[in-house]
């Protein structure tokens, strides 16, 4: 067994694709260094999570994703990473058995913190690409209340002080590590060395040239959302959060990622209210009297206004254009993968 597992376990929108992005694309300097980055690709990782999750703390298969992943950890003499950001939402019962799977490897736990005034406007528009059906009013209004579908969701994946205790509670307090995500302006290798520091490694000379998890425009997301309602009317099985999988093939992967997310000139969504701010001055709080461990500063995550409009200020001809572009890019994207079948039977 691996002599240290680290576990990076989000929180979402707190830079865990960029981290992933620079681990994935430095493996072999990684290794060359004692870290290995678990599994063949980053999606073995996911796989392995949901495994977990599914399992609902109960036994795993022998031969399923996250113990073929642990497999891997425990023919690996050195530190392992683990980074996904669905580990921080577990459970007492899961988060006891992902550490019970390790034996008697040192594990180290990490969550990347960033501020709320950036991640709840973030975290809408990431909804709307996973089949949210919230307006941003509705959304902002059950994440204040920690109530509803969306204000729960939010809570289980945002709310530090409750998921770094449920974590320390299992690995111990020495044993988690919040890493502050910078203000805007910072150099991204400042969240990529703070990061490496905790793995124990010099990570100054990672190559950080890797793709961005760019964010939707405003237009954009008004769009999906709209689209969102229709397509859940439509699909018997599909709910608001859990659209299934052809929608994330096809909607959140190709159509969102692939093409909506690479619109320039979009409107940005603005963000700035008295409870958003308080909710971070809260959890701050809560987190520096907890005594854990902090790379960066807690003050990092004290809630910034986030320049830009609202909704009702995004007209329709702007949501109009994003759909057509969203059409264009689909009927392009068909065309080319039909060219290239066509391709390939001629040859």
């Amino acid at each position: 067994m691996a002599r240290r597992v680290v576990l990076h376990i989000g929180a979402m929108k707190s830079g865990t694709s960029f981290i992933q992005n620079v681990a994935s694309a430095n493996r072999e300097a990684l290794l060359e260094q004692g870290v290995l980055f678990a599994g063949t690709r980053w999606r073995d990782q996911v796989e392995a999570v949901r495994d977990v999750a599914q399992s609902s703390g109960r036994g795993l298969a022998e031969d399923g994703p996250w113990n073929t992943l642990v497999r891997e950890i425990a023919a690996w003499d050195q530190t392992a990473l683990i980074s996904m950001e669905f580990l921080a939402a577990r459970t007492p019962e899961e988060i006891a058995l992902i550490c019970s799977s390790f034996g008697d490897a040192e594990i180290t736990v990490i969550v990347t913190a960033r501020d709320l005034g950036r991640t709840v406007p973030a975290m809408w528009l990431e909804s709307t690409q996973n089949g949210a059906i919230e307006t941003w009013e509705e959304f902002l209004d059950q994440v204040r209340r920690a109530e509803g579908r969306a204000g729960r969701d939010f809570h289980r994946h945002q709310d530090l002080p409750a998921l770094a205790e449920r974590w320390s509670a299992v690995v111990g307090k020495d044993n988690f590590v919040i890493v502050t995500v910078p203000q805007p302006g910072a150099s991204p290798r400042v969240l990529w060395e703070r990061f490496t520091s905790v793995l124990g490694i010099d990570g100054s000379q990672a190559d950080l040239e890797v793709r961005a998890n760019l964010g939707l425009g405003l237009a954009s997301a008004l769009v999906l959302r709209r689209f969102n309602e229709k397509y859940l009317a439509t699909q018997g099985t599909a709910t608001p959060g859990d659209p299934g999988r052809d929608y994330l093939r096809l909607v959140k992967h190709r159509l969102a990622k692939g093409g909506l997310v690479h619109r320039e000139g979009e409107p940005k969504l603005g963000f700035d209210t008295r409870w958003g701010r308080k909710m971070g001055e809260q959890q701050i709080k809560a987190l520096r009297a907890a005594g854990y461990r902090v790379v960066g500063d807690l003050d990092e995550l004290i809630p910034q206004r986030v320049a830009g409009v609202q909704p009702k200020q995004v007209s329709g001809q702007d949501q109009l254009e994003a759909a057509l572009d969203g059409l264009l890019f689909l009927v392009g994207d068909l065309s080319e993968r039909s060219a290239r079948r066509r391709g390939r039977q001629q040859s």
